[in-house]
């Protein structure tokens, strides 16, 4: 095996003839680079082949948010990120909201490092610790079955990563992170493994990341297993099947909020005594019902069956001791919208849904786009966020206290809808140097 520098003597491409050379991906939310130093002579096997050899390639890819439908609020065991109940997230347009993640590797890096946002972040987490593992054990069973493989399983990794959006907001930055690290690092890693298996590692990092791994609408099984190999994600229905649905977002709060997810259903679990019904009645009976409701687009029952989720969620949230407070007077205030446009169009044309913190997301059809955009962008239209055409006009009329309540509290809004999922990306976040920047 030859190899080429890469601007620093630690650094090597490596180099092939033929039908072989480095192939890596950057996924929409993840950045791949393979960058390794080899000394063998023998040829790496990459699954992708190129005629003609390329100093330096990158993998880079953006992985899409996602918002709960069916909320994941309890664990059955923390360690291993078990919930109490199953879920159902919708994967949101990578266009709107995505994580950009590289992931490189070389025998010159001391250790392990990840650079989140521009900031240096903390990689001896638990949950952090426990994705590495498990990734490098896959790749190290491929090495010990192929010694023609470079060792990548033994270097340390660099991970870069950014978010278009705000951390620990109620964005689920959290687990569009997690995502992101997972898939990135089984891309330069040249993993087999299918979005569900890959979902058992992310699920570790951080819950609600197993589901991130995938686009449309995404449920994660509670699944009954000690291990958890059971508890995985699969696709509902991709974001083709109902191409007609959409999602605002009104951005309440940037800052990071009071109680995280994971302190936060850890109180509930142990203190709130309408939590055992919620996992035994209220999830099970609203998981069955969304499911139907996407497989039939049927947008009355998905409506009703957000907001009652969200509703007993909070409410949870609200029985916990001490009590969580996630929701504000301008989410209450978005809430009085969304009822107020129902009520004067007759029929539930829009549904309201909160994840743990203050934003709204409120989910509607294409058809009714004037008259729900129309609404907030009345008393919002000085918001930065609005796409064109999105400040339309013809929209209901909303009481002044409830405008002037959005008016001083929202900071912004994301217009969105379903995304597919992981798409390549050219951009990358790792210099040939090996150090954090663009290139």
């Amino acid at each position: 095996m030859k190899t080429s520098t890469l601007g620093h003597p630690g650094w090597h491409c490596c180099r092939a003839y033929g039908d072989s050379c480095v192939s890596l991906w950057i996924w929409k939310e993840f950045f791949k680079t393979l960058i390794c130093e080899t000394t063998n002579d023998e040829t790496l096997k990459l699954p992708v082949p190129e005629s003609k050899w390329k100093r330096l390639q990158y993998g880079t890819e953006n992985r899409c948010t996602q918002h709960w439908l069916k909320k994941y609020w309890g664990k059955r065991d923390a360690k291993l990120n078990l919930p109490t109940n199953s879920s159902l997230s919708v994967t949101l347009s990578q266009s709107d909201l995505r994580t950009l993640t590289t992931a490189s590797c070389s025998t010159s890096f001391a250790e392990d490092s990840l650079t989140l946002n521009g900031e240096a972040a903390d990689v001896s987490g638990a949950r952090t610790q426990a994705c590495f593992r498990a990734l490098r054990a896959r790749r190290a069973e491929m090495e010990a079955k192929d010694g023609s493989l470079p060792r990548l399983s033994t270097m340390a990794l660099r991970i870069v990563s950014e978010n278009n959006f705000p951390t620990a907001a109620g964005l689920a930055s959290s687990a569009a992170g997690f995502a992101a690290l997972v898939r990135a690092v089984a891309d330069l890693y040249a993993l087999p493994d299918s979005a569900e298996r890959l979902s058992l590692i992310a699920r570790q990092g951080s819950g609600s990341a197993c589901r991130s791994l995938m686009g449309g609408y995404v449920a994660w099984r509670a699944g009954e297993a000690d291990d958890g190999s059971d508890s995985v994600a699969d696709v509902v229905a991709p974001a083709s099947h109902w191409p007609e649905m959409r999602a605002l977002i009104l951005v309440v709060s940037a800052a990071k909020k009071g109680v995280s997810s994971t302190a936060g259903m850890q109180q509930t679990v142990a203190t709130s005594g309408l939590f055992p019904l919620r996992i035994s009645t209220v999830v099970p009976a609203n998981m069955a019902a969304m499911e139907r409701a996407i497989q039939e687009r049927d947008f009355a029952t998905f409506a009703e069956v957000t907001m009652a989720e969200s509703n007993s969620f909070h409410a949870c949230c609200l029985d916990t001791r001490p009590p969580i407070f996630y929701l504000n007077d301008v989410s209450r205030a978005a809430i009085r919208a969304v009822e107020t446009i129902n009520a004067a169009a007759g029929k539930t044309m829009a549904a309201y849904t909160f994840d743990a913190g203050p934003n709204c997301v409120v989910y509607y059809l294409e058809r009714d786009e004037s008259t729900v955009l129309g609404a907030f962008s009345a008393v919002l239209s000085g918001v930065a966020g609005w796409k064109e055409g999105g400040c339309c006009g013809g929209g209901v009329k909303l009481d002044e206290g409830i405008a002037d309540v959005l008016r001083n509290g929202v900071c912004r809004v994301i217009m969105t809808a379903v995304g597919e999922g992981p798409a390549p990306s050219d951009q990358h976040l790792v210099a040939e140097d090996g150090q954090p920047g663009r290139s």
